[in-house]
């Protein structure tokens, strides 16, 4: 049984827009001029190559910004991935949801390279009550996040398997 959200419920977030007509919205964080920290851009563009549902939108959401704050309060799934420290060997993936992925982002250490655009932008949703009613964060250990255009080997291999991950998520169109 998936944890349900605490603040924004389906009621609180409105309308869902014609471009969303499920509102699965997965975005990819990172910077592919560092490394590992590309992990959910390279996640992106492989998710790209699959035949996936109509409702899913793929966005690159670089380094992340509150440009992207209509899109997630528009969702009513929002997925988002990124190089994440796990606190494991690099290349884990890690899936986190609803509760469990508000827990892993609040705890003190620093859980992504992202984390204080994230915060920012999934609490400015929650404080005008449009927070997507189910959420998921697949974070992945990064290696090496200095400059390079490629990740590790390690995070490639990882990737693959966030995107599984993902697809599994949304519900990969056969």
């Amino acid at each position: 049984m998936q944890p349900t959200a605490t603040l924004g419920t389906a009621e609180d977030t409105g309308s869902i827009p014609q471009e969303f007509p499920s509102g699965t919205l997965v975005i990819g964080i990172g910077n592919n001029l560092l490394g590992d920290d590309g992990a959910g851009i390279h996640a992106i563009e492989r998710l790209r190559g699959k035949t996936l549902p109509d409702h899913v939108e793929l966005v690159d959401g670089g380094t992340l910004s509150f440009t992207l704050l209509e899109q997630v309060e528009n969702a009513e799934f929002l997925v988002i991935v990124d190089a994440a420290e796990l606190d494991s060997e690099p290349g884990t993936v890690r899936l986190f949801q609803n509760a469990e992925m508000d827990d892993f982002l609040s705890t003190s250490r620093r859980p992504s390279v992202h984390e204080v655009n994230l915060l920012d932008v999934l609490t400015a949703a929650r404080l005008r009550r449009r927070m997507p009613p189910r959420y998921a964060m697949v974070g992945i250990q990064p290696l090496n996040v200095a400059w390079s255009s490629t990740p590790s080997a390690a995070v490639d291999k990882a990737v693959d398997e966030a995107v599984e991950i993902i697809a599994e998520l949304v519900g990969e169109a056969a």
